[in-house]
């Protein structure tokens, strides 16, 4: 098993927050209702491909159980070169200090319920100084070198929210909202045979491409994992706070720059191919203790349980509905989904979870329960859309974008290149919902600790490190509706 071999601090769990519900902090205190009413799920401004039908009924109102922060990265639309490196630690140190306050958090059920201050004293009240500081840092080093960002000081103030679970937390027990007591939870699955077909495609015009070309780079056989996210943390161990698999490029690591992947080895059967293609494991919360149980990023961090790897991976660059594509740059970066969408709320989703033979219909905030026979799929469809000019971008989003959903269109500036879309396949048995996967474990997502392994934080990412000849090779087979390997 390959994996990151650098020593990563250890911590303890504590226990789940429970008994709680509706804890907001406004104004200068804290608020802390207690309601067990019959409630369906609801997940604020979550409306991207919602599918309630066929959900596991009623529960409890949701409880104040994660921490929701304002994202101060996505903010950051423009960030000098000079500053860029500092500024990635100093975001990727503000995760940090989340996760380290969340696990407070857990860890401080029964003081939070006996002091309706604690919260706001001990965990709320330092992480906002920690975050003030970090994000005056952040704006300092953004000055020395251009123009200072406005606006960043209010980002500092986090609250507590309810998991919006619709569904009470367990205590740590195995299948009583995850092992660890933080997700997922029944409600956050639904029968995908209830679920009303609702995927959808831009019509082709007769100028569309559209080839398809293939690259064939396993699943994982090697086993190579580790916690880190050279496109949003370059430079940071455990930088995303979870565990990601990888396939095609080997070298794929914190402190992978430009060489180390274009000298890097790769899985994928064409060698012109080193493009490293990167996603969030799933797991079992079934007990297994993985290499990374007491790691930060693995069971430090509420990400516990056996790693699944797909049965099947594929893929595929397909063209443009409007007309044809262009090559994308060497090393051209592109991170699809959010994965703090439980919390951001879903300007940037982009989860899609279905099942074999039901894949006309795709979930964005629910785990699929599949039939007898049936497989788990998730598919992530990344940008398609090209700024002309960059690689990547403060925000590692706004050199990029999505083709309008209706028409195919490229926003105006951008340019059409190849779409990758990934589909990943999973043999795995539907968990039990009558008594929170105690018969049938759940299977959950990695994700950052405060996000509650919630379906619609899933996400991918993806550096373009085809040689020219190849990608050359790609654009010819789109653009001549051909199909291509």
């Amino acid at each position: 098993m390959r994996r990151n071999a650098r020593k990563r601090t250890k911590s303890t769990s504590g226990k789940v927050v429970a008994a709680l519900a509706a804890l907001t902090l406004g104004g200068g205190g804290l608020v802390v209702v207690n309601v067990y009413a019959s409630a369906h799920e609801t997940s604020g401004d979550n409306t991207v491909k919602r599918s309630s039908e066929g959900g596991a009924g009623q529960a409890v109102a949701p409880q104040a159980s994660t921490i929701d922060c304002p994202d101060v990265g996505s903010r950051l639309e423009q960030t000098p070169a000079g500053a860029r490196a500092q500024v990635d630690k100093e975001l990727a140190l503000l995760d940090s200090q989340i996760s380290e306050a969340y696990q407070k958090l857990r860890s401080s059920g029964r003081a939070v319920a006996q002091d309706s201050g604690f919260a706001n004293n001990a965990v709320l009240g330092p992480l906002k100084d920690k975050r003030t500081a970090t994000i005056e840092r952040i704006a300092t080093a953004i000055d020395r070198v251009g123009d200072r960002p406005q606006g960043l000081e209010p980002l500092a103030a986090c609250t507590l929210r309810g998991s919006d679970s619709g569904q009470e937390q367990g205590q740590g027990e195995p299948g009583a909202g995850g092992q660890q007591g933080n997700g997922p939870v029944a409600a956050d699955f639904v029968d995908i045979t209830k679920v009303r077909p609702n995927a959808t495609a831009p019509r082709k015009s007769r100028n569309a491409s559209r080839g398809t070309f293939t690259t064939q780079c396993g699943v994982n056989e090697n086993k190579l994992y580790n916690s880190d996210n050279v496109i949003v943390a370059p430079g940071v161990d455990n930088g995303a706070h979870h565990t990601h698999d990888y396939v095609g490029n080997q070298a794929n690591d914190a402190f992978a720059d430009n060489q180390d992947f274009a000298n890097g080895k790769t899985t994928c059967r064409n060698q012109g191919d080193k493009s490293s293609y990167y996603w969030p494991v799933l797991r079992l919360q079934d007990g297994t203790e993985e290499f990374d149980a007491g790691q930060q990023g693995g069971g430090a961090e509420g990400n516990t349980g056996r790693i699944l790897t797909a049965s099947q991976v594929t893929l595929d660059y397909v063209g443009n509905a409007r007309g044809k594509v262009v090559a994308m740059p060497k090393f051209l970066r592109i991170i699809t989904g959010d994965a703090k969408t439980f919390t951001n709320g879903t300007a940037n989703a982009n989860a899609a979870w279905s099942c074999t033979g039901f894949e006309n219909r795709q979930l964005t905030d629910k785990y699929p329960i599949c039939p007898e026979g049936s497989r788990l799929v998730r598919t992530s469809k990344f940008q398609s859309c090209w700024d002309g000019r960059n690689v990547d971008s403060a925000n590692h989003r706004t050199h990029v974008a999505y083709a309008d959903p209706r028409t195919g269109a490229c926003p105006s500036g951008f340019r059409a290149v190849p779409q990758l879309v990934q589909r990943l396949v999973y043999d795995v048995n539907a968990p039990s919902l009558n008594d929170n996967g105690g018969s049938s474990p759940f299977y959950a997502v990695d994700g950052f600790p405060e996000q509650m392994h919630k379906p619609v934080t899933d996400h991918g990412d993806f550096v373009n490190v085809f040689d020219e000849r190849l990608m050359n090779k790609m654009v010819r087979c789109i653009n001549t509706a051909r199909q291509c390997r």
